[in-house]
C-alpha cells in the first residue's frame, strides 16, 4: 500500500517579489511549493533569508506526500496535468483534494492535507 509521509518544512506568507528572491536553507534538498503568489511551503527547509519585514514564517507539518511516477497519478485525475515543468497543479486526485508537484524531471510529488493522507493512499491502490 502507498504510504504518504508527513512533510515538514517552513510555510512563508510574504510579498511575492520577496518570495521570488528568498534563499531557503535545510539539511537536505529543499522543495519549494508556491501555493499562491504570496504563500510558499518549503519542504525540508529549516531557515529562510527573505527581504520582507512583514513576512510570516512558521514551521509546517500539516501536509503529507509521496514521490510517485506521473503515470501512477494521471489515471486518478479528472483534469489534465500541465505540460510545462516545473509546475504545481491542484485539484482532486482520486476525488481527494491534493496538489501535484511536477519538477523538471523525474517523479511527481503528490501532496495532500495530512488529515486526508490515509484516505488518499487507500484510493490509490
Amino acid at each position: 500500500m502507498l504510504a504518504l509521509d508527513r512533510l515538514h518544512g517552513l510555510r512563508v506568507v510574504a510579498d511575492p517579489a520577496a518570495l521570488d528572491a528568498a534563499r531557503w536553507h535545510g539539511a537536505h534538498d529543499v522543495t519549494v511549493l508556491r501555493l499562491a503568489p504570496d504563500d510558499a511551503f518549503a519542504i525540508g527547509a529549516d531557515a529562510v533569508d527573505i527581504d520582507d519585514e512583514h513576512a510570516i514564517i512558521e514551521q509546517e507539518a500539516g501536509f503529507a506526500g509521496a514521490w510517485l511516477p506521473v503515470e501512477a497519478i494521471a489515471h486518478h485525475l479528472e483534469w489534465s496535468l500541465p505540460p510545462e515543468r516545473p509546475a504545481l497543479a491542484q485539484g482532486a486526485v482520486a476525488q481527494v483534494p491534493a496538489r501535484v508537484w511536477l519538477p523538471d524531471d523525474g517523479d511527481a510529488l503528490l501532496v495532500t492535507a495530512a488529515a486526508y493522507a490515509d484516505e488518499l493512499a487507500g484510493r490509490l491502490r
